[in-house]
């Protein structure tokens, strides 16, 4: 039984994070051969200010 942690930014809606299960479940299906029950999605949203990347808070990066 295949487990995935998606560690994502925070603000990604419902619908969002649907599409993503479903692609994630399906992937596994088509490349391990799991059963879709058997696949868990565990899915965590974080705060841009409690990820760093390069020793700097996401937080603080300019807005592109």
């Amino acid at each position: 039984m295949p487990t995935i942690r998606v560690d994502l930014f925070e603000g990604r809606t419902p619908e969002q994070k649907r599409n993503l299960v479903k692609a994630l479940t399906q992937a596994c299906v088509d490349t391990l051969g799991s059963k879709p029950e058997s696949v868990d999605i565990l899915l965590f949203d974080i705060k841009p200010s409690d990820w760093a990347t390069g020793g700097v808070l996401w937080s603080d990066k300019p807005k592109s």
